[in-house]
């Protein structure tokens, strides 16, 4: 029928009017088995839907099947005037001569669709904006094995003791041997060998954003670091170690006479040696990638290990010979400006990169610390993020209406409630909303939030 018939062709309506109904009650099955219903609307050549094309001498369909709900009507009256020729008929044969071609038609379009598409996606990689961007290479079923490797940029531990349990923040340096490419900005997935809270063996896959360049610490595209806090409640809800239980981690702090509750994942990772072997998945993440425009501007907050994201960014821009140009000019040439919150100065990390960027490019690169517990603001209230960025307001807020501009966020998830609370009487008195103000940088995508 597809291939010899034109629906529309004179001789054809001409013998559906004088088909008998046995013949039609054949053609019926055939259609049903394709997968058309018949029971209520019968589909005639003459009123065939605008989704639907004759070219050549097949169907193809152009749009959505639900476009042929509004042609029903036309589809009812042309079947009872169809009826008219025959009342032995139970359908006409042209209508079931468009419906058996509809269902095979259909078929053959969705499948065809179906083999494009799967045709088009390529394994480990996702589009973003028109580009091919790394895209879980490796799964939770098909992870990738890599070797914690000594990082001599870095020391494992970058923080110093500050009172707390929980004081100590690791950076983690994997060898990938060049099969795990990803992007500034991206995340992977660490499976812990367990058990973990729930007795569970390997435990639960564990996300952390990169904190190294696409082409790693050591400039070789061979390895990907991670910036990892180490998890230690004391006395709290919750304890995976009674009384007498709490043993020394790498760093030496122990709490044996309390109970305590280390996190599965990041007292694992900040407990690796080099030479350790490490199950890891991804890469993953398009929220917090970088603008392809190198005259952009980048204001960035952080508060602890969200911060990881940020130094990415900053190793390509302002240390890595890929972010050069041949005669050693940096490709970069806008601003960026980083506000780090924490709660105590000992808790800083990545100091030393921040001094020698802002050394080298002093027009380019600003950063400034919010330290919670040791700083105040000229009303006496401690220092967050917020409270640090109020002091430079206007100037913030002018740089927020260029269009080069990008607001990186990335941290506790509290903080995008604070920015709003410091900014939104700031646009306000330029007659802006904030919350409006963000859905405009959101749409425009200069806006990239990733908070937990």
């Amino acid at each position: 029928i597809r291939s010899h018939c034109s629906l529309k062709h004179p001789s054809i309506r001409t013998m559906a009017r004088r088909t008998s109904g046995v013949l039609g009650a054949l053609l019926a099955v055939v259609a049903m088995v394709c997968g058309v219903s018949l029971v209520s609307v019968a589909f005639v050549p003459a009123a065939l839907p605008s989704g639907v094309s004759t070219v050549g001498s097949q169907m193809q369909l152009r749009g959505s099947s639900s476009s042929f709900a509004g042609s029903s009507k036309a589809f009812r009256e042309e079947a009872r005037a169809e009826a008219s020729f025959g009342s032995s008929s139970l359908f006409s044969f042209s209508s079931l001569l468009a419906a058996t071609a509809f269902a095979v038609g259909y078929r053959q379009a969705t499948s065809s669709v179906a083999r494009e598409a799967a045709a088009k996606k390529k394994k480990g990689v996702r589009v973003v904006d028109g580009k091919e961007i790394p895209w879980m290479l490796y799964g939770p079923k098909t992870p990738l094995k890599v070797k914690v490797v000594s990082n001599h940029k870095q020391p494992q531990t970058l923080t110093q003791p500050t009172g707390d349990p929980n004081w100590e923040t690791c950076h983690i340096t994997f060898e990938h041997e060049g099969k795990f490419p990803y992007l500034e900005g991206q995340s992977l997935g660490v499976i812990p060998p367990g058990p973990d809270k729930k007795g569970e063996t390997p435990g639960k896959l564990r996300l952390y954003s990169i904190t190294s360049s696409a082409v790693g610490d050591d400039e070789a595209s061979t390895t990907v670091s991670l910036c990892v806090k180490r998890l230690v409640e004391v006395n709290g809800k919750f304890s995976n170690r009674e009384l007498g239980e709490d043993k020394p981690d790498k760093a030496g702090t122990a709490f044996p006479d309390q109970k305590v509750y280390r996190g599965v994942s990041s007292n694992y990772v900040c407990d690796l040696n080099p030479g350790d072997e490490v199950t890891i998945t991804g890469p993953t993440g398009a929220e917090m990638l970088l603008p392809d425009d190198p005259s952009a501007n980048l204001v960035m907050m952080a508060t602890g290990t969200g911060i990881a994201p940020m130094r990415s960014f900053l190793r390509y821009l302002f240390h890595d010979k890929a972010g050069a140009n041949p005669d050693g000019t940096r490709k970069f040439k806008g601003t960026a400006w980083l506000f780090l919150g924490v709660p105590y100065s000992k808790s800083i990390i990545y100091d030393d990169e921040h001094q020698e960027y802002k050394a080298q490019y002093p027009e380019q690169f600003r950063y400034d610390y919010a330290v919670s517990r040791e700083d105040k603001n000229a009303a006496g209230e401690k220092m967050y993020i917020q409270t640090k960025m109020a002091q430079y307001g206007e100037e913030l807020w002018e740089l927020f209406q260029k269009p080069k501009t990008h607001i990186y966020m990335c941290g506790l998830k509290g903080m995008e409630k604070g920015i709003k609370a410091g900014f939104g009487p700031i646009s306000e008195k330029h007659g802006v909303d904030w919350t409006d103000f963000v859905k405009d940088l959101k749409k425009q995508h200069r806006y990239h939030v990733e908070v937990y």
